[in-house]
């Protein structure tokens, strides 16, 4: 290797293990080569292309010629890794098999093509590291799309191994290892994907009557104890706008305080810190608040404590069980009902005489009392396994860059 790069002196980022080298960018990569598009179509990598979660080109385009952007011009070689100069943190880098070399790159990009002496794969995974994207986005300059320039690619110094068989021990290393990650990945993801729905389905079955059947069965209660009735029979809407002047210490909600479809009340302020001016509703600890707007949102929860509401929203008291109706208006069936019952406008919003029709499903006290028992604790350990999938997913990104930052180190 020593006769094929011209060693100059490089301040030393970080002590290599003996017979690495530090590269400057100049002498890693070959110059990248400009072309223009030939034929009716080409294929076109932009930064819309790449998906910078897995880091892969997974949505090539197909572009007539004639309509060849002008920053169609980098030309591509299988085995190239494509690093992108605009917003390099967020990560849009990828690496050209054979099916895209013949694509034209964006001149966002800056085309990593290795000299003989790198292998590919080492140089790819290099330019996913920790190091060399944190260290890059260092010389972003510009406010609205910041950027890198081809000089500090070409001017960074990079490490390597003395042999290309040492590349690709630690290459051979870093996709065992990340191929085992990814396996684990994907199984937390869907328990992440499928949360939602597993929630839908419990939800379902609650209001339906089947979650508690074998209850009815063993307390002697007919399946047909179950009723309809109007919104407004099991719950009063409240309207009582209030002048916020007087209540400005009081805690504030609003729609957006709200995650959609859980019922998980967010962070929030008060009236004061929310500077808000207009007037809003007074709602009381035990009763459930309703964004009116964009019902589709499914944007409803309990609150346990007093304060002002946006006018937005409505304070719902239940007649009956209050986490029963709560948990029934967290329903698809009750979301449905409400989006289809709403105005069709740019802002979609359900009235108050709209909200009071709805009909809704419900059966005797006990029996709501047995539903909310059941749900409280299936929805809470639905919740605890997505919260830990969730943590999962966050570990093994961390993974992922500590295995990047010690391959690179020599310490893999």
């Amino acid at each position: 290797m020593e006769t094929e790069i011209e060693q100059r002196e490089i301040a030393a980022p970080y002590e290599l293990p003996e017979g690495w080298k530090w590269v400057r960018g100049a002498e890693l990569f070959e110059p990248m080569e400009s072309t223009r598009p030939a034929g009716t179509t080409f294929d076109y990598i932009d930064i819309d292309t790449i998906d910078n979660g897995k880091q892969v080109v997974a949505f090539p385009k197909v572009v007539a010629t004639e309509n060849a952007p002008g920053r169609a011009s980098r030309k591509l070689h299988a085995g190239d890794t494509v690093f992108s100069m605009v917003r390099p943190y967020l990560k849009n880098i990828a690496y050209i098999d054979e099916s895209l070399s013949n694509a034209i790159a964006s001149t966002g990009f800056f085309v990593c093509t290795p000299k003989n002496f790198a292998d590919k794969r080492y140089v790819y995974n290099l330019m996913k590291s920790p190091y060399v994207v944190d260290g890059l986005n260092a010389f972003m300059k510009g406010d609205n799309s910041p950027s890198i320039r081809k000089n500090d690619i070409e001017n960074y110094p990079f490490p390597l191994p003395p042999t290309l068989a040492e590349q690709q021990r630690i290459v051979s290393r870093i996709e065992s290892l990340f191929a085992k990650l990814d396996e684990a990945k994907d199984k937390a993801q869907s328990v992440v994907d499928g949360s939602e729905l597993r929630r839908a389905a419990i939800l379902h079955k609650a209001f339906t009557g089947e979650l508690t059947a074998k209850w009815r069965k063993e307390h002697g209660v007919s399946d047909d104890s179950w009723e309809e009735k109007r919104f407004d029979e099991i719950a009063d809407i409240k309207s009582n706008l209030v002048d916020v002047a007087e209540y400005q210490d009081f805690p504030h909600i609003a729609p957006d305080n709200i995650e959609k479809k859980t019922g998980v009340l967010l962070e929030y302020h008060t009236v004061a810190e929310d500077k808000v001016k207009s007037g809003n509703h007074r709602f009381y600890a035990g009763q459930i608040l309703y964004s009116k707007i964009r019902p589709y949102l499914s944007k409803v929860v309990v609150v346990d404590f007093d304060g002002v509401c946006s006018a937005d929203m409505y304070p719902i008291e239940a007649k009956e069980n209050t986490r029963f109706l709560w948990y029934q208006m967290l329903s698809n069936e009750f979301l449905d009902k409400a989006s289809n019952s709403g105005s069709r406008s740019v802002l979609p919003k359900i009235n108050q005489k709209e909200l009071s029709i709805i009909p809704m499903r419900t059966c005797s006290l006990p029996e709501q009392q047995e539903i909310v028992r059941i749900l409280d604790v299936v929805l809470q350990k639905e919740a605890d396994a997505k919260e830990a999938a969730e943590y999962v997913l966050e570990q093994i990104g961390l993974l992922k860059k500590s295995i990047l930052a010690r391959a690179f180190r020599g310490e893999l």
